[in-house]
């Protein structure tokens, strides 16, 4: 297949777009609907915020949630920085890194996108920690205006089908097919894209790259058209709903899962104790962190810590000066490791650990 053929099926509208959609442009005031999804918090704009507060067919505002779903390890929460322009949600190569729904924002022009990342459904396993993860992704699919059904491209295993299966029909959705720097021939997914269709009736097809800044552009322009006419739920320049102390808690879990990898299992968690915010003397900002690290066994514990230390001196370090660019801040950061046995099958644990 040619250039040309590629673009043109990547943008092709493969199912009927809802009435309420083509009818969405109206000429009275954008009014906010209600959201029902826990854990994604809508506080009200002050007027002088508001800049979505004029009328008339040419200040217009769109503003939606987009869900991105999908099976671990496709690439969701890559996509979600990549749209979002900086990094809020965490990467490894360990399945289920993501364990929070993460709002992400962005605003361009007069369309405010509001992303919700999720964890990637957990089949495999039933312990109370999987279950909230589950009850996230099925949480965030339930009131948005598109899902983003993240997929390897050419690529559809069992994994993927049990997400599918949780969509509800009536929501706009598009098949985002990931990692197509890793096909040696665009073409040869056409009929692979074909066969998605057999499965779900697809808005659309966007065949992509999560990490080529032109299919993310491109990916912004077939989401505007589903978002409808309504005041934005943020101000203008906010990124994510998460508070500082909450990226610092998943930083430190992103280096630790990096740093031990398929060694420790992925039901090691971190905590954040104290995230204290003071003048420094050679910077704007001084923030201090004390973390700790919980593990489920004493020689996990052993393999966190690493010999002489050295492997737990190195989260921190690469923890510290991780948060020091995005806090934009001076960092002193202190991780401390215990042992909690069985948290993960506790459900009082796992919500005091504040998993939803």
């Amino acid at each position: 297949m040619n250039k040309k053929n590629a673009n043109q099926l990547s943008s092709h509208t493969t199912g009927p777009v809802d009435d309420e959609l083509r009818e969405s442009v109206t000429l009275s005031t954008p009014v906010r609907r209600p959201i029902q999804i826990p854990g994604v918090h809508v506080q009200p704009l002050a007027p002088e915020e508001n800049t979505a507060a004029e009328t008339g067919p040419l200040a217009a505002h769109r503003c939606g949630l987009i869900a991105i779903v999908g099976k671990p390890n496709v690439g969701k929460s890559t996509l979600l920085n990549a749209l979002v322009g900086q990094k809020i949600s965490i990467t490894s190569r360990k399945a289920q890194t993501t364990r929070h729904r993460i709002t992400g924002i962005r605003t361009q022009g007069q369309t405010q996108f509001v992303f919700v990342d999720t964890p990637g459904f957990q089949t495999l396993h039933s312990a109370a920690l999987n279950k909230s993860l589950n009850k996230t992704v099925l949480g965030a699919v339930a009131d948005v205006d598109l899902v983003l059904f993240v997929v390897e491209a050419g690529s559809f295993q069992l994994a993927d089908a049990k997400v599918l299966a949780l969509l509800k029909p009536g929501v706009p959705c598009l098949l985002v097919a990931n990692k197509l720097d890793t096909i040696n021939r665009r073409g040869d997914i056409a009929p692979w894209l074909r066969e998605m269709q057999e499965r779900h009736p697809f808005n659309e097809f966007v065949p992509m790259s999560a990490k080529n800044a032109k299919d993310v552009q491109r990916l912004f322009g077939i989401c505007e058209k589903y978002l409808p006419e309504q005041d934005w739920f943020y101000a203008e320049d906010e990124l994510t709903d998460r508070s500082e102390k909450f990226l610092a808690s998943e930083i430190v879990r992103e280096k630790l899962f990096r740093f031990t990898g398929d060694e420790l299992p992925y039901t090691s968690t971190v905590v954040v104790e104290k995230f204290e915010e003071e003048k420094g003397r050679t910077s704007k900002r001084l923030v201090r962190i004390a973390a700790t690290i919980v593990v489920e066994r004493d020689g996990h514990k052993a393999m966190v810590i690493g010999d002489k230390g050295e492997r737990l001196k190195r989260i921190g370090t690469e923890a510290r000066q991780e948060l020091e660019k995005l806090l934009d801040a001076k960092v002193f950061i202190e991780i401390w490791v215990k042992v909690r046995s069985g948290w993960a099958d506790d459900e009082t644990r796992v919500r005091s650990f504040g998993y939803e």
